[in-house]
C-alpha cells in the first residue's frame, strides 16, 4: 500500500489496527473519531483529526490517503462506509495483521480487520467489512458474508456458511457444514451443532435459541 491512511474511530479497534498498519510499513495519516473530547490528542504520536464527517479531511480520501472503518458497531461501520462510497467513490482497505496465516486459495474482500494469529484454510472466503478477531481460526471452503464480526479464539470448522451481519462471541466453535443465516447472533463460549436462522440468538453448549 502506496498511500497512508486515514483510521475512522480511535477506538481499542482503531489502535489495533494502527499497529497493524504500522508493522505492515503503512503510515497512518491520523484519526477521525466523533468524540470531540479526543480531537486534537494523539495516539502513538499520530494525531486525532477531527470528525469522520468533515469534509476537509474526507476531500483527502481516494487522492492522498486510503481510509479503514474500525468500529464494532454494525450501523456506525455500514454508514461510514456508504460514506466513503458515495463521497469519495472508494472502498475502505483491509487491516491484515503480519502474523495472520492465510491460505494461498483464499479470498478476502474490502474493509476487513484480521487480527493477530487468525488462520484462514483453503478456499475460505470472506466478504467485506468483517471483524475477525485474535486467533480466530476458519478452517477451509468456510464462506463469510459482509459485516460479521467474529470473536477472538472462535473455531469454524470446514465448510460452515455465514450469512451477514452475523455477531459471533469468543470462543465459540461451530462444526462442520453448519449455515448461520443472516444477523444471527451466538453468545461467546457456545458449541454449534446446526444451523442456525437468520435473526436467532443462541447459546450454550449445545447451543440452543434464546427467547428475546
Amino acid at each position: 500500500m502506496e498511500k497512508p491512511v486515514i483510521i475512522f474511530g480511535a477506538n481499542p479497534i482503531g489502535k489495533a489496527a494502527l499497529e497493524i498498519f504500522e508493522s505492515n510499513q503503512v503510515v497512518v495519516y491520523g484519526f477521525l473519531d466523533e468524540n470531540s473530547k479526543l480531537h486534537n490528542t494523539e495516539i502513538n504520536h499520530v494525531s486525532v483529526l477531527g470528525d469522520p464527517s468533515d469534509r476537509g479531511f474526507l476531500k483527502l480520501i481516494g487522492q492522498k490517503c486510503e481510509a479503514f472503518v474500525a468500529t464494532d458497531d454494525d450501523k456506525i461501520r455500514k454508514a461510514q462506509t456508504e460514506l466513503l462510497m458515495e463521497e469519495r467513490k472508494i472502498m475502505p482497505v483491509n487491516a491484515v495483521h503480519p502474523s495472520a496465516i492465510l491460505a494461498k486459495s483464499s479470498a478476502i474482500g474490502h474493509g476487513n480487520f484480521i487480527n493477530a494469529a487468525v488462520v484462514m484454510g483453503a478456499f475460505t472466503t470472506i466478504g467485506q467489512h468483517n471483524l475477525i478477531h485474535t486467533r480466530a481460526i476458519l478452517e477451509q471452503e468456510v464462506t463469510v458474508g459482509d459485516f460479521v464480526q467474529i470473536g477472538a479464539g472462535s473455531i469454524v470448522n470446514s465448510g460452515v456458511t455465514i450469512g451477514n451481519h452475523v455477531f459471533i462471541g469468543s470462543g465459540v466453535t461451530i462444526v462442520s457444514g453448519v449455515t448461520i443465516g443472516d444477523h444471527a447472533r451466538i453468545g461467546a463460549g457456545s458449541l454449534v451443532v446446526g444451523d442456525v436462522a437468520k435473526k436467532t440468538t443462541v447459546f450454550g453448549n449445545p447451543a440452543v435459541k434464546i427467547e428475546k
